[in-house]
């Protein structure tokens, strides 16, 4: 034990002399997925400029068989890791295990119950149901049709809790308003399958809802949108967003979109209402900065919310002016709550079916 500590304070002297390289390895979904590969890869970057001496490498896998291979190769050239998505988290503890002398970084990765963590590795998770019970309050504020709808990639754990958060977040909504807005869900089995996530979108939407937050392929859920909602509207597939916004209010209501992990909204202004932010470029700087500086290298399990500024919502850049007054108040409100913890977000069905806010009195 006493001389693995000596090494890894050797290895941590080096590092700061010569500078780290970063092998970053992505989940199946690849760089371009405007989700946590991207936020990842940003993370990478930033501390590219504000670290000193760092070299970053990026290796895309394009299926699963490919996160053996990849993190082996990565391991045995870098200096540190970083291993992006929950479905990688065996394969990177395994390799991690194997190579105690490389640092490693788990992005949306979690341990087993009971599970031991190398001191080489660092993972980081977020509270997504304290993101998600945000979005279902403003969705729930701002249907017109008393439908909202959720569509997830797998029903892994970090989608399940967005999925319970969000469904908390239009239960608080009718506790606290006497509504009876409900919620469809649907789940592709896929993350990349934008054929059927675009069909169930279409789906939620011919079933009423007219506000959908997706845990998948944003950008066929965005195409669902526009198709219903331009021939909604009358307005060609690439109307502007003023033309967008002035039948928005011309109709009393419309078709929107919620990105998650990333601000996305940019990518449909007028239906994207808001996005998710899931901030795992904050994560992987952490991550890469501790093995750079620290003399004992940061690793375990560190789960961020609300009160980390590890979870939010996009500010809403193209579509605020659709939102009301009143109810951006209200999300700031029940923000402060969530942040000093008076507000208990459920992750799973059974803390759900208690969840209760009724005491939750809003002073204006």
């Amino acid at each position: 034990m006493k001389k693995a500590l000596i090494l890894m304070i050797a290895l941590i002297m080096f590092v700061n002399m010569f500078g780290l390289k970063v092998i970053m390895v992505t989940d199946a979904g690849g760089l371009g997925d405007k989700s946590f590969n991207d936020g990842t890869w940003a993370g990478v970057q930033m501390a590219v400029e504000q670290l000193p001496n760092i070299e970053a490498e990026i290796l895309i896998s394009k299926e699963q068989t490919d996160y053996v291979p990849n993190l082996t190769n990565a391991a045995q050239r870098g200096d540190v890791v970083i291993g992006v998505g929950f479905m990688m988290a065996d394969v990177l503890f395994n390799i991690a295990m194997q190579y105690p002398d490389t640092f490693f970084i788990g992005i949306d990765i979690e341990p087993s119950p009971n599970q031991v963590i190398p001191s080489n590795l660092a993972l980081y998770t977020f509270k997504e149901e304290e993101g998600g019970f945000l979005l279902g309050y403003l969705a729930a504020s701002m249907t017109k049709t008393n439908t909202v709808g959720f569509i997830g990639g797998l029903e892994i754990p970090p989608v399940k809790r967005y999925e319970m958060g969000y469904r908390s977040g239009v239960k608080a909504f009718n506790e606290i308003k006497g509504k009876n807005v409900t919620v469809i869900t649907g789940y592709v089995g896929s993350f990349t399958d934008s054929s059927k996530t675009k069909q169930i979108a279409l789906s939620h939407y011919n079933h009423g809802a007219d506000i959908i937050f997706t845990g998948v392929t944003t950008a066929a859920v965005i195409d669902a949108a526009k198709e219903v909602g331009s021939s909604f509207y009358g307005l060609p597939n690439n109307a502007s967003l003023n033309q967008i916004i002035d039948k928005y209010f011309e109709k009393g209501r419309g078709y929107f979109v919620i990105g998650y992990d990333m601000d996305q909204d940019y990518l449909a202004p007028g239906y994207v209402l808001t996005s998710s932010r899931k901030k795992v470029d904050v994560a992987a700087f952490e991550g890469i900065r501790s093995a750079l500086y620290d003399r004992n290298f940061n690793y375990g399990h560190h789960v961020l919310g609300i009160e980390d500024e590890g979870m939010g919502i996009s500010p809403m850049k193209y579509t605020k002016g659709m939102v009301p007054n009143e109810v951006i108040a209200e999300l700031v409100f029940l923000e402060k709550l969530v942040k000093d913890g008076e507000i208990n977000i459920p992750k799973n069905e059974t803390e759900l079916g208690s969840f209760d806010v009724s005491y939750i009195n809003i002073p204006f």
